[in-house]
């Protein structure tokens, strides 16, 4: 009977299980790395995931998708041209836009972004213009697309295969794609542009510049999107947009939450998933916890540009380590370049730290960071506050947010001298008001219905359930620009309003005229 029992019980569970078909479409970088944790536990529960892996790549690695089902496809760009391209863009962002006025920066974005815009083309074609892929891949009924709109053309295979689409994103700049095409509002009163560094408290003048930027965002980006509408509208063979195209995702999971973001609205296929990448703390390694634990009541602090720059010029990287000589605590930098002159005896270098488990140690008490949203996110999970230096993209806003949120102090990586550094860190640990915003900052994060990991599978799953979650989308979608701000309803109004203004004019008129008439007939009379 037992037996019998236990067999029902397994034959009830397999069969209400609904295993689905998920393809994954190529990224780079942290793009990336968000997307394998959710890949990781899609595959823990069942689901079976297909990744579309490029033959090169920066980030992409075939030894780390072993476990994941993938499909080669050949792009004609090499290894070393998208280096080129990266490093291009660090060396800008990094060292030259402190040189530059504002309108030789947007001159200079606009053409790093045409450049971009020409390689992810030419990803687009890698797969679009393989009608054996293609052919495949419709064979291998998917029930769900998933990737990040940073990279063009997953709408378009959606669309091919007739399956829903789900977007990862963190941002774009000026909230462009969410606003344009994913139709969210963003009233420019009090929410600020991405990558703006205002927040949602704006004096009238940061009204007006956010007003101003949001506006030249723009108009760069529909200047931009020219080359995907022409590319979009020759491979369907009739007249689309790029932005059209985006519109018809079913949803849109965004990499943060409103532990760190300003409140603003949003609309019911917007899932805030902040943190998806944040874990409780392991053990560290036995050398490096015997590290820790030697700084005493101290503490340490923890520090890292992140995984994109390996290295800094020997300037810089002296004047960090002279800062760092002065403070009392021990300090872990993770650092690939030449050791610093003025290296301190508290200060050691690794080439990786375990960065989670060294922020979720209760020995740390400052962390260091270049400002990209994984350490801002594992920093709000464990409550440590910041010391920003900012390099690129959009760590200067990640950083803008966590200042306002009273959590850490911002340096400018090419001003910044010793002494700016030492006070920074010492305002960070010994001013007792960070550390308390920090904490505060991280029992929001915990404290919601649920983990944001489980929240986006959940929305994933929920999308091959309902086959599709086209009941979520607005009908803004299917309104023009003037339609949408009602200007046609206005143009109705005041036009009825200036008739019936003019016919009432045009009355009294009359009236005003034959009264006039009368009593000069009358007195003529008289």
């Amino acid at each position: 009977m037992r037996l019998f029992v236990c067999l029902l019980s397994l034959v009830t569970v397999l069969s209400s299980a609904e295993c689905g078909n998920i393809l994954i479409w190529p990224t780079e970088g942290s793009h990336w790395i968000n997307l394998k944790i959710v890949l990781e536990t899609l595959m823990d529960r069942g689901h079976s995931v297909t990744v579309l892996m490029p033959n090169s790549s920066l980030y992409m690695d075939v030894k780390e998708t072993d476990h994941f089902a993938y499909h080669r496809y050949n792009v004609s760009i090499s290894e070393k041209t998208m280096h080129y391209f990266l490093e291009e863009f660090l060396h800008f962002t990094m060292y030259e836009m402190d040189q530059l006025n504002l309108l030789q920066i947007h001159m200079k974005f606009y053409q790093l972004f045409s450049k971009d815009l020409d390689l992810c083309l030419l990803y687009c074609d890698g797969i679009l213009r393989s009608p054996g892929l293609i052919d495949k891949l419709r064979h291998e009924k998917f029930d769900v697309i998933l990737s990040d709109p940073i990279y063009p053309c997953s709408d378009l295979v959606a669309e091919q295969l007739n399956i829903p689409l789900v977007y990862t994103l963190r941002f774009s700049i000026a909230h462009t794609l969410e606003r344009l095409c994913g139709q969210i509002p963003a009233p420019p009163s009090f929410v600020p542009g991405a990558m703006s560094k205002l927040t949602d408290r704006m004096s009238f003048t940061e009204r007006i510049l956010n007003m101003l930027f949001y506006l030249s965002q723009d108009v760069l980006a529909i200047n931009l999107w020219k080359k995907y509408d022409k590319y979009y509208t020759e491979y369907l063979g009739r007249p689309t947009s790029f932005c059209e195209m985006m519109g018809k995702a079913d949803i849109w999971l965004i990499r943060t939450y409103w532990d760190f973001e300003f409140p603003r609205p949003f609309l019911p296929n917007f899932k805030y998933i902040g943190g998806i990448h944040c874990t409780p703390a392991k053990p560290l390694p036995k050398d490096m916890e015997e590290f820790v634990q030697s700084s005493g009541d101290d503490g340490i602090v923890v520090f890292t540009l992140g995984s994109m720059v390996k290295n800094i010029t020997k300037e810089r990287s002296n004047t960090i380590a002279s800062a760092l000589a002065q403070i009392p605590q021990k300090v872990l930098w993770r650092y690939a370049g030449d050791k610093p002159d003025t290296l301190g005896a508290n200060t050691r270098i690794y080439n990786w730290i375990p960065q989670n488990d060294l922020l979720g140690h209760p020995k740390t008490k400052a962390f260091i960071t270049h400002g990209g949203t994984h350490g801002i996110y594992e920093a709000i999970y464990h409550g440590v506050p910041i010391v920003g230096i900012p390099l690129f993209a959009d760590q200067p806003d990640n950083l803008a947010h966590m200042k306002a949120k009273g959590a850490a102090v911002v340096m400018d990586f090419n001003s910044m001298q010793t002494q700016d550094l030492v006070d920074g860190l010492n305002n960070v640990i010994n001013n007792t008001l960070y550390k308390e915003n920090a904490m505060r900052l991280s029992r929001i994060h915990h404290d919601r219905p649920m983990k944001p990991l489980d929240e986006a599978v959940f929305w994933i799953e929920f999308v091959m359930r309902n086959k599709g979650a086209k009941h979520l989308r607005v009908a803004a979608h299917n309104l023009t620009w003037y339609q949408y701000h009602c200007l046609d309803v206005f143009a109705f109004l005041i036009t009825i309003v200036t008739v019936v203004l003019y016919i009432f004019y045009k009355m009294c008129k009359s009236f005003i005229m034959r009264c006039c008439f009368r009593s000069n007939r009358k007195s003529k009379k008289e």
